[in-house]
């Protein structure tokens, strides 16, 4: 029987006052029984509106209806055969602006609870079967995969599962890219995406840690090495800064310098020796998701922290349950604030000097631009202050790879499909083309160039 409860069903979490001290994972995910239930909201749509909005073409219904039933290893089944990531796409897609958005079931209430039930599906999956994928028979032709965040991850699954011989290179010790090294372990435990690394282990796929493409071998080196294309997935780890005055003192960090020593490097651990200082209090200038991940990150690391953001809530990149989720855990707000100056003395910070700011007209983004109010400086006394305003492309590959065009941006140019690039054999996708973007946005052009480098394959043959 039909679920017409216009709610979704609530998602089990830790206490806020509890969880602002460890980073153990927030949501607790849903129980069979709530999944079922949470799944008998679906009205099973003959023509549904959710489906166009998933950047990995999942037959959400499909699965969906086998939660219901509780067929939950049909459901991983039908999940799988479009998505290689689904316990990492199930915690952090922001599914309220894609495949939710378009629910039939949100017009008159809240839609179904899609991301919700993609992440039990894929956790049940791996508590009750665990069953590793077979290596598909070999098609003889070799590629690499150059990053191992989604986009990358994804693509070298899709070729791989056409037989691909495909090698993964990854310029940190750790593969998962922007999954290890951005996103906290309470958002995105890091077991969750080492199990989807072996997972794809198990297709055939090598990966290669500690190598930098363009300085420890280059795109033109892999060529001459027998790789017959080549994808570029390196995201977009380029941090940007204001340019104000004392930005150089110490204590200013950018999010991902800070994010990657508490992530990739276990700062947060005792038993780990990664240098991070423990401050006091810390202001986080930003207001998108990674914004939203620094200040939980320093709220749990014992610090009173403050937000300053330059517009209002309601024109904040960050996901709502994100910036709900640092309310509830004692994150301080100043909106319609930007900074000026940092303050500091003998070279540390001290504190940030700001100005109020009022809602202009709208800008090339279609947001208001924001304009400082005369008169309106004040001053927060803060020992550390956390840039994340944002992050272009590394232009290492491409000052290193001839017939390799980016655009003014530092991104990489591709043509009207998408993921092809201006120098032969070369694919790109993600982060590195389109500047920074979502998690599931990266995978989906992770499968597209996947399906073009094989048909790329097919025209040499």
């Amino acid at each position: 029987m039909a679920n017409m409860s216009p709610n979704k069903h609530p998602m089990p979490s830790q206490d806020p006052a509890v969880r602002n001290r460890n980073f153990d994972e927030v949501a607790l995910g849903y129980t069979a029984e709530m999944a079922m239930e949470e799944a008998k909201r679906c009205l099973g749509c003959p023509r549904p509106a959710c489906v166009p909005g998933c950047p990995v073409g999942i037959d959400i219904p499909g699965f969906v209806l086998k939660v219901a039933e509780g067929d939950f290893a049909a459901a991983y089944e039908i999940i799988s055969s479009a998505n290689a990531l689904p316990a990492i796409s199930g915690r952090v897609c922001p599914q309220e602006s894609q495949c939710e958005k378009t629910c039939i079931r949100g017009l008159k209430g809240e839609s179904v609870g899609i991301g919700r039930l993609e992440r039990f599906v894929a956790d049940w999956y791996q508590e009750n079967i665990h069953r590793l994928p077979e290596k598909p028979a070999c098609n003889g032709r070799k590629v690499a995969v150059v990053g191992s965040g989604p986009a990358g991850l994804t693509c070298a699954s899709e070729l791989a599962k056409a037989g691909c011989a495909v090698t993964v290179f990854e310029a940190f010790h750790t593969p998962g890219g922007v999954l290890v090294y951005g996103i906290p372990e309470f958002r995105l435990p890091k077991s969750v995406v080492a199990d989807e690394v072996e997972k794809l282990k198990a297709l055939g796929v090598t990966i290669e840690t500690d190598s930098v493409v363009g300085r420890t071998v280059s795109v033109d080196e892999l060529f001459s090495e027998g790789y017959e294309a080549v994808f570029i997935g390196t995201g977009a780890g380029l941090p940007m800064f204001m340019g104000i005055p004392g930005e150089n003192l110490a204590g200013v960090y950018s999010a991902n310098e800070y994010l990657t020593r508490i992530n990739l490097m276990k700062a947060y651990l005792d038993e780990y020796d990664t240098p991070i200082r423990r401050h006091k209090t810390v202001a986080v200038v930003g207001g998108g998701n990674v914004a939203m991940d620094a200040a939980r990150c320093a709220k749990r690391l014992g610090a009173d922290v403050h937000v300053v953001y330059r517009r209002s809530e309601k024109e904040m990149p960050a996901r709502a349950e994100e910036i709900e989720h640092a309310k509830e855990e004692g994150v301080e707000f100043h909106l319609l604030c930007n900074p000026v100056q940092v303050l500091g003395e003998n070279g540390q910070v001290t504190g940030v000097e700001c100005i109020k700011m009022e809602l202009g007209d709208p800008d090339a983004s279609g947001r208001r631009r924001p304009v400082p109010v005369e008169g309106s400086e004040f001053t927060l006394t803060v020992d550390a202050l956390i840039m994340a305003l944002g992050t272009s492309p590394n232009p290492l590959i491409r000052s290193t790879t001839p017939g390799l065009e980016a655009n003014r941006k530092g991104c990489l140019v591709v043509a009207d499909d998408e993921v092809t690039t201006t120098r032969e054999g070369v694919f790109a996708g993600g982060d590195a083309v389109t500047g920074a973007a979502t998690v599931i946005l990266a995978m989906g052009a992770g499968k597209k160039a996947a399906a073009a480098m094989l048909e790329y394959l097919k025209q040499k043959e």
